[in-house]
């Protein structure tokens, strides 16, 4: 049994691309996190700060999009979404699903916020950097692992869709021409409808529906 703990239109709509992508039967326990006094204390016993994502696969429990993405893919190596050991991606593949989580993530959180903060103070570096960084890696191979669709481009594709359509991340010739090979795919396609379609069922996005 594979269960998904999932809010849509959140950090981990991410990993419900990526459940679409294995192509294995997986169940959706949704997690409201807007709800009014905030996400039961019993979600503290699968994800202790009551935050999404989570999986719990045959009653192990793992958290964390980076480490969610890394055990799925191995999980299910019929999927063809993660290099395997010894294979030369592999490196990178770790290396930019964790990049995705512990740089991309925080970088774009403080410039949306406008925070002005010492880059070499911190463990993610500059906004700048990141920018740079990402550039100069989609300038250089079709996908962020290398030349094939891997588990790391579902965070670092997904992550930048959001952010570039909330006009946080500049427009790069290199940054939407990896966009069009990747979030038009089959199962992203999938997973934005499921995702719109469990939106509407939460109390606080219903006013964004009435309004269309």
């Amino acid at each position: 049994m594979l269960k998904f703990y999932h809010a849509p239109w959140s950090r981990s709509s991410n990993v419900l691309w990526l459940m679409e992508e294995l192509g294995v039967l997986y169940e959706i326990e949704q997690v409201d996190i807007r709800q009014e006094g905030g996400v039961p204390e019993s979600y503290r016993a699968i994800q202790p700060n009551k935050k999404v994502p989570a999986i719990s696969h045959d009653g192990v429990v793992v958290t964390e999009r980076a480490a969610i993405s890394i055990y799925l893919g191995d999980a299910f190596p019929q999927a063809g979404l993660a290099p395997r050991i010894g294979d030369k991606d592999r490196a990178a593949y770790l290396t930019w699903l964790v990049y995705a989580d512990s740089v991309f993530d925080p970088a774009v959180a403080l410039h949306t916020l406008k925070l002005e903060y010492q880059p070499s103070g911190v463990s993610f570096g500059s906004f700048d950097d990141l920018v740079a960084n990402l550039e100069r890696r989609l300038s250089q191979s079709e996908f962020i692992a290398g030349d094939r669709f891997t588990a790391a481009d579902v965070q670092v594709a997904g992550s930048m869709a959001y952010v570039m359509q909330q006009k946080w991340l500049p427009e790069r010739p290199a940054f939407t021409a990896y966009l069009a090979r990747t979030t038009q795919r089959p199962a992203a396609l999938r997973a934005q409808a499921k995702d719109m379609e469990m939106a509407r069922s939460v109390p606080a996005l219903a006013v964004m529906f009435k309004e269309q």
